[in-house]
């Protein structure tokens, strides 16, 4: 079935969207799937764009993970922010794991509530491609997979029947969430993308049952895949079995060096390639971000993928590939919380250089995205387009492409260096053949930089033939026209607009030079410096309000609704009702913000601003910035030791035996019996081990072997004295040998510690750093095992017998992901209300600790002012001694882990989460390889602002839930 459709999408999806009462879920009429009192739509396709209704659609999304904000109502606020950048649509992984703690088992409440979220994307007007794998890589544990799919038989990502029960009840679960929120039915999900990059190991079989999973299930929309990377890897999913009917590719042409930044396109050209005659070219994954994978830091990754990158290679990737199907990975990143994070390739934070970082603050690439954004879904022909004569530079050193509607015949010039990389000055003048006749056009490329220019355009009610100047957005108010130009700083600019007769020009602000040419030419011809402002009347057409700025000018507008604002550090959206203007508005500083709209009265976050028109006809008002914010200093510290395990008398009669001789991993132990945490359903966080054996008395030194994954530690004890910590492996790829010996550590036995004859317990503290993703589609990936993977002493003493404990249960409301086995998470330490009172008073930054973990509780107490944003991380001032590494927790939820010497200093504390007015719990356990002082630990508020989203306490039980 997805074979025809993919060969016949206009007329078969139609007949989907008529058929959809045969693919409702079990148990759900219908006709309930369609939100009540929401039009459905229907959706087809070409090879130039998707279609809603008929319209052609160009779909600009950025990507959004969730489960990296655990606070639902800040997903609001990014996605509020993603769609006042100019995207009209997101796209989301759906992360199995996430959801599901056990086979079975699954769970959509509080944040993990994806109905909410695309009733929210519904709510907001943006588009969503949903992802729900099965497999999605994210650089998240497992690659998205539930840990316990590690001990199902069979190849993952293949059509064997272990895996196949797995994932079809992953998406019995998934699926009918999606399907009642697509456009087809009221909502949101206009594309629906089967499984990640899969291109390795690949089951032609197992790529169409997921489609046909998903029909069952309701999905009407297009289905879709993402090919990584470019068409040379195979199969591309664009013909034979398992094709899907919009093929993609991702596309990463700075690959992931973040500590050279000056280094570019060392992965290629970033050209998306057309993969499908029948289907829109489709950029699924576009580098907007980089994992930083030399730890760097994340502001050297944002400088990777800066705005001149942008300006390069979107816009040359515009113009060159054709494509209307865009997803820019990330728009925001977020955090690796818990023990979400994959091991090899990040750390707590997954800032990723993205436009929007990881404290939800934006960035100068958040303005190019507005400035590419608000251009490509405002002007409608860039949606149905073809390659056409570029017009001819007079310099070498200047290189043009085109393209062309078939329909309007608007045309879209690239304007850049041949060479990408260089930043060398460059000017020439075109000879174009426009639509409206022929233009000679200076045109000057300055450092890195690119431009797209339009020529041949009904820009609403005006006609637009030739411009050096980028078009941002325009729009129509008040019976007239507003249109925003911008260029570089201090370039000449030139743009020539058509009318029937001598239109009349007033210059209100600016320098413009105009001149009629009597044969319907009206040529501007100006420099960009600041904000010009020309009204134009007459001459047959409606009045313009034509505004060329620069790049920083054009930053400053915004667009919601049709209504065009400037100013504010953010508009969140803008509505006209009767002569009064509604925004919502963020500012960090007193600012002016101007209404190009026919209104007489502002308010702004539900408050009157007192406004005044201009010359311009527009309105301006005086908004306020954020009022002062003082943080309390964190004090009262308590602190307890822990690790009771290690001493041969604690009671571990509750532990699970580990006494397993077979494992499903591929991965066998070098020792018996298997000690993998996971095969006895232990699978995030700390574990603990307990050995006994029958001393001789001769013992010389314990010989351990664990896997932790990159980073991972582990600690040893006999008979209560600590030996010592080693660094725990990981094994290679799929397509290397296994290695032996991944994670050898030998530890000495005191002399005269072991008696003849008496019974001798060993105990050892592993760390899982996270499960490996399953990128290749192999087994010896993704079933890496966690924990011990061998075990012996030398000195031939009898047999050991093994005792294993890992987290105590799953916290019905943190998840599974939240915390692992330490005595002090079993027990409660990190949550709210334990009783610490008996704990000795001590600080952080003072104290020194011995080897093994030691916990530290205080409170402190919120006020933050109201109708403010105010985002707070956690700093760490630097510690010394021995390594150490420090698991955050604040009221209750593991908020990450502060490794000493590590690229990471400050923690996110999200709002809900935090408690903004209220008291909050702050738990650390430092984890130490010898004697250690963690060192000073504070707030810090990256900013603040006026405005925001409400933002209500997420809950945070004090008991294990």
């Amino acid at each position: 079935m997805p074979g025809s459709l993919r060969r016949r999408p206009t007329v078969l999806l139609a007949a989907f969207a008529a058929a959809a009462a045969l693919w409702a879920p079990t148990g759900a009429p219908a006709a309930a799937q369609t939100a009540a009192g929401k039009a459905a739509h229907r959706v087809t396709y070409d090879r130039y764009s998707l279609m809603v209704d008929g319209k052609r659609v160009l779909l600009w999304s950025g990507e959004f993970h969730y489960f990296r904000l655990p606070s639902p109502d800040l997903w609001r606020d990014v996605l509020e922010k993603i769609k006042a950048a100019g995207f009209n649509g997101v796209s989301l992984y759906f992360h199995w794991g996430y959801h599901s703690p056990a086979p079975g088992v699954y769970d959509f409440t509080g944040v993990r509530d994806v109905d909410r979220l695309l009733r929210l994307t519904e709510e907001l007007g943006l588009y969503v491609v949903a992802r729900p794998g099965p497999y999605i890589n994210a650089e998240t544990t497992g690659g998205g997979f539930p840990a316990w799919l590690k001990n199902v038989p069979g190849r993952a990502r293949s059509s064997d029947p272990g895996y196949t029960r797995a994932y079809r009840e992953w998406l019995a679960h998934i699926n009918p969430i999606i399907a009642r929120h697509q456009v087809t039915r009221g909502g949101s999900v206009i594309a629906y993308n089967a499984e990640n990059e899969y291109a390795a190991n690949t089951d032609a079989a197992y790529m169409e049952d997921i489609q046909k999973q998903a029909r069952a299930a309701g999905i009407d929309v297009p289905i879709t895949h993402n090919q990584c990377c470019d068409a040379s890897w195979t199969p591309t999913w664009a013909s034979g079995q398992g094709a899907v009917q919009i093929p993609g590719v991702d596309d990463y042409p700075q690959a992931f060096e973040c500590r050279e930044p000056d280094v570019w396109g060392t992965w290629g050209e970033g050209v998306t390639e057309r993969l499908s005659d029948d289907a829109p070219v489709y950029a699924a994954e576009y580098q907007a971000g980089a994992i930083d994978l030399g730890k760097a830091g994340y502001e050297r990754c944002r400088d990777l993928t800066g705005p001149a990158f942008m300006k390069v290679y979107y816009k040359s990737n515009l113009i060159a590939s054709g494509a209307t199907m865009f997803g820019y990975y990330m728009s925001f990143g977020g955090t690796n919380w818990g023990r979400l994070g994959q091991p090899n390739d990040v750390y707590t934070s997954y800032d990723y250089g993205a436009a929007i970082t990881e404290n939800r603050q934006l960035t100068a690439k958040y303005d190019e995205f507005k400035r590419q954004g608000l251009f490509t879904t405002t002007v409608a022909p860039l949606t149905k387009t073809d390659p056409a004569p570029a017009p001819a530079s007079d310099a070498a050193a200047v290189h043009t492409e085109a393209r062309a509607n078939p329909d309007t015949r608007t045309q879209f010039v690239l304007v850049r260096h041949p060479d990408r990389t260089t930043d060398a000055d460059a000017s020439a003048t075109l000879t174009w053949n426009a639509p409206d006749g022929a233009y000679r056009v200076p045109v000057r490329v300055k450092g890195r930089d690119a431009k797209v220019l339009v020529a041949g355009y009904d820009m609403g009610g005006q006609r637009l033939a030739v411009s050096s100047s980028e078009l941002l957005t325009h729009t129509a108010a008040g019976g007239r026209d507003v249109a925003v130009f911008y260029g570089t700083e201090g370039v000449p600019g030139m743009t020539v607009l058509r009318y029937a007769s001598e239109p009349t020009v007033k210059v209100l602000d600016g320098k413009v030079r105009a001149a009629y040419d009597g044969k319907g030419n009206l040529r501007l011809d100006y420099t960009h410096r600041g904000l010009a402002r020309v009204l134009i009347t007459g001459g047959g057409r409606r009045p313009l309000l034509l505004l060329l700025g620069t790049d920083a000018e054009a930053a400053t507008f915004w667009k919601s609704g049709g209504v065009l604002v400037r100013g504010g550090s953010l508009v969140r959206s803008a509505r006209v009702a009767g002569r009064t203007v509604h925004l919502r508005a963020d500012t960090d500083e007193p600012a002016d913000i101007e209404v190009f709209a026919d209104t007489s009265r502002m308010t702004v976050n539900g408050a009157p601003v007192p406004s005044r028109r201009t010359s311009a006809g527009t309105l301006v008002g005086r908004v306020p910035g954020p009022g002062g914010v003082r943080l309390p200093a964190l004090t009262g510290w308590r602190a307890a030791a822990e690790a009771p395990e290690a001493d041969p008398g604690f009671d571990d009669r509750d532990w699970t035996v580990a006494d397993r001789t077979t494992t499903v991993s591929p991965i066998k132990p070098k020792t018996l019996p298997v000690l993998y945490a996971d095969d006895y359903g232990y699978h995030h966080g700390h574990v603990w081990y307990r050995g006994r054996f029958t001393a001789t008395g001769e013992e010389t030194e314990v010989r351990l072997n664990a896997i932790t994954g990159k980073g991972g530690i582990y600690q040893v004890w006999l008979n209560g004295r600590y030996l010592g910590s080693a660094a725990g492996g990981e094994q290679k790829d799929a397509d290397e040998p296994v290695n032996p010996d991944p994670g050898p550590g030998t530890f000495a036995v005191p002399p005269g510690l072991l008696k003849k004859g008496e019974t001798a317990v060993l105990a050892v503290l592993v760390e899982n750093m996270g499960h490996n993703d399953d990128w290749t589609a192999d087994d010896v990936r993704h079933k890496q095992p966690r924990g011990l993977v061998g075990a012996t002493v030398a000195g031939d003493p009898g047999p050991i017998t093994w005792k294993i404990q890992g987290a105590a249960r799953t916290d019905r409301v943190r998840g599974p992901l939240n915390n692992g086995g330490l005595y002090g998470e079993r027990t409660g330490w990190h949550l709210p209300g334990f009783p610490d009172r008996s704990w000795t008073p001590a600080s952080p930054a003072a104290r020194r600790v011995g080897p093994g973990v030691t916990w530290y509780r205080t409170e402190f107490r919120l006020d933050l002012p109201k109708g403010h944003d105010v985002p707070l991380t956690l700093r760490f001032g630097g510690g010394s001694g021995a390594p150490h590494r420090v698991l955050i927790y604040v009221n209750g939820w593991g908020l990450g882990e502060y490794v000493a010497g590590g690229p990471q200093r400050d923690f996110t504390l999200p709002a809900g989460i935090l408690r903004q007015r209220g008291t909050n719990t702050l738990a650390l356990a430092v984890i130490a390889e010898g004697d250690a002082t963690v060192g000073p630990v504070g707030l810090h508020a990256v900013a603040v602002h006026r405005g925001g989203v409400p933002v209500s306490d997420v809950p945070s039980p004090g008991g294990t839930s």
